[in-house]
């Protein structure tokens, strides 16, 4: 029984899990939404709202537990000088999950992991 055990397996080994979702966070953070399933998602989500959070932090600490996950330093430098100013006013709730529907092939929940726009451009 699961009673009160936190988090998908996503049948993966732990170490193959981290690396997922250490992929998955990056490229949420490259390109600014990802479409994958929509368990992945499901767990990719807190862990991209904590990296969001970190870069709000902004010090120095922050920036290397980040490098722990996100390997990319050019990405790091994204995440604290132009995605964090974007989500300050915020406290909270910096992605959104849209869910699509079911993949032909095999049926799986497919969704799109977004970062939320923060601040409407004006102009």
């Amino acid at each position: 029984m699961r009673h009160r055990r936190k988090g998908r397996k996503l049948n993966r080994t732990a170490s193959h899990r981290r690396a997922l979702l250490a992929n998955l966070v990056t490229a949420l953070f490259e390109h600014g939404s990802i479409k994958t399933t929509l368990a992945k998602a499901k767990e990719a989500r807190p862990l991209a709202e904590k990296l969001i959070t970190l870069a709000k932090r902004g010090d120095l600490a922050a920036r290397r537990r980040a490098l722990r996950i996100v390997k990319d330093k050019s990405l790091v430098y994204k995440l604290f000088n132009q995605l964090a100013p974007k989500f300050v006013d915020r406290n909270g709730g910096y992605t959104r999950i849209v869910r699509l529907g079911r993949r032909m092939g095999d049926g799986a929940h497919i969704a799109v992991l977004q970062l939320v726009e923060a601040k409407a451009e004006e102009g």
